[in-house]
């Protein structure tokens, strides 16, 4: 079995199926006796040009172990499922688990966002007090 990330993005107006459809796909993986060695829902975000009149979409990462066969099931269920918008199949030489630098982006700007709050928080009760 080879190694391989999956990048699909999936209409915005369907982010509430986003959950299906991944559990769809993982499934078919699993049962070909597949491993999924990360799987990362980035959310919706800002596509860099528009696509099929759309600007934005909910994007999907996953590196799996499998075969051949079952990559090229997914490839022919993303074409045919309307909801996913775009998608890229890539070999990758090893197994991929540690996180993302979009998930490692993502908890960085939490951290300070929630750094700035507290500073404010602290402000505000140094000005209560004089």
């Amino acid at each position: 079995m080879r190694h391989y990330e999956i990048v699909f993005m999936v209409h915005p107006d369907q982010s509430e199926q986003v959950a299906g459809i991944i559990e769809r796909y993982s499934e078919s993986i699993t049962e070909a006796q597949g491993q999924i060695h990360r799987l990362e829902d980035w959310g919706r975000r800002q596509l860099a040009y528009p696509i099929n009149q759309l600007h934005k979409a909910h994007y999907v990462l996953m590196n799996v172990e499998v075969t051949q066969e079952v990559i090229d099931e997914l490839e022919i269920n993303f074409r045919l499922n309307d909801a996913v918008v775009r998608s890229m199949i890539m070999r990758v030489k090893h197994a991929v688990t540690e996180s993302s630098p979009m998930v490692k982006a993502k908890a960085d700007w939490r951290s300070r966002d929630l750094g700035y709050e507290t500073l404010e928080v602290i402000k505000g009760a140094e000005d209560s007090k004089e």
